[in-house]
């Protein structure tokens, strides 16, 4: 069986939707520090290091959001455990 979704909603309406918060004036002044650090050739500058607390924190939503999509679908055809019928 093939199942899709299709949600046709911008990125401003998802964030509302799951309740995350409007984070768009952080994210531009931490470029800016960013920026800034970069053409000063700030001495052990990692942007790596930096950004590695948020790619981390994005993967774990992404995973949560699998997981609750998941077990929307199981309750919604019936199965408490995936491949179980009840």
């Amino acid at each position: 069986m093939k199942f899709n979704i299709e949600a046709d909603v911008t990125p401003e309406e998802l964030r509302k939707l799951m309740g995350w918060p409007d984070v768009e004036k952080f994210q531009q002044e931490m470029f800016e520090q960013i920026r800034a650090q970069m053409k000063s050739g700030a001495e052990g500058y990692d942007p790596l290091s930096l950004m590695r607390p948020f790619l981390t924190q994005s993967l774990q939503s992404m995973d949560l959001l699998q997981k609750v999509m998941g077990g929307a679908m199981r309750g919604y055809t019936g199965q408490t455990k995936k491949g179980s019928e009840e």
